[in-house]
């Protein structure tokens, strides 16, 4: 699949039937796929962080979570169709994947404590074929951490969900990813929150008119500092932006 860069921070473009389909055909393969969705607050802060960037480099599928990177994209002449957020992909595919003949098998990792165990009974119910192997809070130190290396190994997921919040997600998954024998690991952020019922989605239309980070920010007053980083993203991405007629857009 095409890949374009917006400020070093890879990105492929595909549609979200696309992107389902490219999923799909990660769970045919026996091996690790890193899946990542970052957003303009990820761009911005792989420029000062090396080994993030390095991360992102480094994943199998880069799906664009907001909308601050299609107006991007659109200046850089990039033709994306649409977002992909992580909380729409990992429904989408958990859904499709629960009803293949063989099923589908996950483990969910992140959020606070008993977060993962609402979200995956949730998950049991709403999708009856897929079977969730465990679950495991993202507060752990290096004891722990051999622990749940242990138990994934042991359980073997076709799917684990990683909600550590970034960068530690990507760092983390980029760091064990031959060391985990899942076919795919999607970093997901606060989605497993959603999934669990802790923390409630925009409503529809604000998600269609990419308005979903305006009702995360009246929900959620504290994120006002986060915010900040998009107006900075686009100021770098309109003063500096290099629209380029190849595939690679540097700056």
């Amino acid at each position: 699949m095409t890949q374009y860069t917006i400020m070093q921070v890879p990105f492929h473009a595909p549609t979200r039937e696309t992107a389902l389909e490219i999923l799909l055909g990660f769970l045919e393969v026996e091996r690790n796929h890193i899946v990542v969705t970052p957003n303009p607050e990820a761009v911005m802060l792989a420029q000062r962080d090396g080994a993030f960037l390095r991360a992102l480099q480094q994943a199998d599928l880069v799906l664009p979570d907001a909308i601050g990177i299609l107006i991007a994209a659109k200046w850089l002449r990039i033709p994306m169709p649409s977002r992909v957020p992580g909380c729409d992909i990992t429904f989408a595919l958990l859904e499709a994947a629960s009803v293949r003949p063989t099923g589908a098998t996950a483990f969910i990792l992140g959020a606070a404590p008993g977060v993962a165990k609402t979200a995956a009974k949730n998950l049991q119910a709403k999708f009856p074929g897929l079977h969730i192997l465990g679950t495991k809070d993202g507060y752990f130190d290096a004891d722990g951490e051999i622990i749940i290396l242990d138990e994934i190994k042991r359980l073997r997921p076709d799917i684990l969900l990683v909600g550590m919040g970034m960068p530690r997600q990507e760092l983390w998954v980029t760091k064990h990813q031959h060391d985990l024998p899942c076919k795919i690991t999607l970093c997901i952020g606060g989605s497993i929150d959603i999934m669990a019922g802790t923390v409630k989605r925009a409503p529809r239309f604000m998600q269609r008119i990419g308005l979903e980070w305006l009702y995360r920010l009246i929900s959620q007053p504290s994120r006002a500092k986060r915010m900040l980083v998009l107006p900075l993203f686009l100021l770098e991405i309109f003063c500096k932006g290099r629209p380029r007629g190849d595939k690679t857009y540097v700056r």
